[in-house]
């Protein structure tokens, strides 16, 4: 994934895109979801909003809270494998829901929730593979905070409409537009495509998939906007939804 943050000029570091409330802020906002037991925090947004960089870099000042109480695994770890997606004529369309193995992430959520007492291991996603690799993430015991990322968290299709009950909280990050589209873009061309094929996969299938995401952004517990000079007000940076 490219990178979605910015360098900061004075300190050398990495600064978020998503900022409004401060990352302090949101990491105690996430802790306090596991007062009570494990808790689930679902971070979504479309394609080239930067949920896994943000849910690492929530997961890392969370580190400097409270140690190892938590971890975070992505949604992208229920891709179906390359060849799968090729016999069901979706090569070009790899990332559409059709393409993840829905049922098996609502399964692997209940298990989060349900079994408390012993690791449970979560499939990752290779991107210098292109596939998923089963059982590489461990779930332990101590994890009572687990950061899941993903696009389609809110989404109302079977099986899919079930995830929201088994997450404590999600997050939607909102994204600015041509910001995102440029962060897919850049992605793509790292990852091979040209960037004329790079610029027709983001202006296509992604921007189809983005305008089903953000249809149910709204629904989301709280909404993070990225840097702008005037975010809709709407969309107010940091708005929780109650």
């Amino acid at each position: 994934m490219t990178n979605p943050l910015a360098a900061s000029p004075d300190s050398g570091e990495i600064e978020p895109i998503y900022h409004d409330p401060p990352l302090r802020s949101l990491a105690e906002s996430a802790l306090r979801l596991s007062e009570h037991g494990r808790a689930l925090l679902g971070i979504v947004g479309e394609p080239g909003a930067g949920k896994s960089t943000f849910a690492e870099q929530l997961l890392r000042e969370i580190e400097t809270i409270r140690p190892g109480v938590a971890t975070a695994v992505s949604m992208d770890g229920f891709h179906l494998a390359q060849h799968v997606i090729d016999t069901m004529g979706l090569s070009g369309d790899k990332g559409v829901i059709e393409t993840f193995d829905g049922h098996g992430f609502v399964a692997m959520l209940r298990r989060l929730r349900e079994e408390t007492g012993h690791s449970v291991w979560w499939p990752d996603f290779s991107r210098e593979i292109e596939d998923p690799v089963a059982q590489s993430l461990e779930v332990a015991p101590r994890h009572q905070l687990v950061i899941v990322d993903g696009n389609f968290l809110l989404n109302d299709e079977q099986p899919w409409n079930q995830v929201r009950d088994l997450l404590t909280e999600t997050w939607f990050l909102d994204a600015a537009p041509a910001e995102r589209r440029r962060r897919l873009i850049d992605r793509y061309v790292r990852y091979g495509f040209s960037p004329r094929s790079a610029k027709l996969k983001t202006d296509g299938v992604d921007e189809r998939t983005s305008a089903r995401i953000r249809r149910a952004g709204s629904s989301a517990d709280r909404i993070l906007s990225e840097r702008r000079a005037h975010a809709p007000k709407a969309h107010a940076a940091g708005a929780c939804r109650h």
